[in-house]
């Protein structure tokens, strides 16, 4: 008997083999599988290497993180030329060409440090996944983007804080990374200015990187002081006006800039007592006739001991607005000299601001009488050794004669 439980069931295996058969199979298309699922099949496997040795292994999630992943795109979008169904790939690929979607960075790359060298075949310079990586690329506002602000000096450090690489690429500067990781930059970007530190980005520029050489550079002598006044603002300002400032402006490149006192990237702070007495030495590469006369004064004999408390080229002259003494405004001009010396001596007096701290004994023109006084001491002082010297010699010759030649001491000469 048949009952109603046998016939449903019937029925369902009667559905199930007209699913199954040829008929219906070809009037329902196959699911196509993901763009990438074919490559990754093999590449997927992260210890996956080529017949060369070279690690060809991806690292799925990390690209369906990365910015590729997330604008969903293939892998033949980036690695033109390969199929997935025409395997064995061939021995030499053409390589990953970046500029086929970046050409405004790819063409700024291109005439920079890193674009020249490599086109010149040198491979140790830095390309685009050096920096940016390759299956795992963050937008550069992602806190893990190697290029994030935080992350650049890291990223830049891979080259330019390794010695390996330093030698072999002959970097000039030696290793600079070290260098800014102890400067006021660098420790700036691992306290609470993080966001707003300058990393190297910032004056080196990101995809048009060039020497300092080129004048196109942002770092290039000529440029140094827009790109250091782009953050310091009111020292640009100060310095501008300023004599060395507007030497620059007339076209005087020799003029001290922003690195010739500072450095580039070993940066202080002002108030750090090395960066005050080594200063000094820097005024002294284009003054070196006043920082002997320097030298000679109280305050230039303390500073070479190494104590900043002291008065420096800059307690007197100023750091940025040095202005010439002519200058009414400057703050050693006779208007403002004894101001000057009041901010350390507060109870100076005119007499006092009146004392030329380089006044120079070996300048007869400039001070006549400080040249004739200071000759009059040296004659004196060679006088009073030469008489005292030959009144030595010939005592003691007396002494020697009463000694052992049976002479007295009361005796004149015969």
């Amino acid at each position: 008997m048949i009952t109603h439980r046998s016939l449903l069931a019937a029925c369902a295996c009667l559905l199930l083999l007209c699913a199954a058969s040829p008929a219906t199979r070809a009037a329902s298309p196959p699911t196509a599988p993901a763009p990438n699922d074919a490559c990754l099949m093999c590449h997927a496997d992260k210890d996956a290497k080529s017949s060369a040795g070279k690690a060809i292994g991806v690292d799925a999630d990390r690209f369906k993180g990365s910015v590729h992943g997330e604008l969903g795109l293939k892998c033949t979008d980036c690695h033109a030329g390969l199929s997935p169904q025409k395997l064995p790939h061939a021995e030499k690929i053409p390589p990953v060409n970046c500029a086929t979607c970046h050409d405004k960075a790819a063409g700024e790359y291109a005439g920079t440090v890193h674009g020249v060298a490599r086109k010149g075949g040198n491979t140790v310079a830095a390309a685009c996944t050096d920096c940016h990586g390759a299956h795992d690329i963050l937008r550069s506002k992602d806190p893990r983007s190697r290029t994030n602000h935080a992350n650049v000096e890291a990223t830049c450090a891979k080259c330019h804080g390794s010695d390996a690489v330093v030698a072999q690429a002959k970097l000039p500067g030696g290793n600079v990374a070290s260098k800014f990781h102890d400067s006021i930059h660098g420790k700036a970007l691992k306290g609470a200015a993080q966001g707003s530190a300058p990393t190297c980005s910032n004056c080196h520029g990101a995809h048009s990187i060039r020497p300092k050489a080129d004048e196109k550079s942002s770092v290039a002598r000529a440029k140094i002081p827009d790109t250091c006044g782009s953050c310091h603002k009111p020292e640009r300002a100060a310095y501008m006006q300023g004599m060395h400032g507007k030497l620059r402006q007339d076209g005087v490149l020799a003029a001290p800039g922003c690195t010739d006192c500072h450095s580039a990237h070993a940066i202080q702070q002002h108030t750090v007592a090395n960066f005050q007495t080594e200063v000094i030495k820097e005024c002294g590469t284009c003054h070196s006739d006043y920082l002997k006369t320097y030298r000679d004064t109280f305050h230039g004999q303390v500073t070479q001991l190494g104590y900043a408390r002291m008065a420096t080229c800059a307690s007197c002259h100023g750091a940025h607005d040095v202005l010439p003494a002519s200058n009414p405004a400057s703050k050693v001009s006779k208007e403002n000299r004894l101001k000057t010396c009041q901010s350390c001596h507060a109870g100076a007096s005119a007499n006092f601001a009146s004392f030329d701290p380089h006044a120079s004994r070996h300048d007869k023109a400039r001070d006549p009488i400080y040249y004739y006084a200071a000759l009059f001491m040296e004659l004196l002082l060679f006088g009073v050794f030469a008489f005292f010297g030959v009144h030595t010699v010939l005592w003691l010759y007396r002494e020697l004669r009463v000694k052992f030649g049976g002479g007295s001491r009361d005796e004149g000469p015969r």
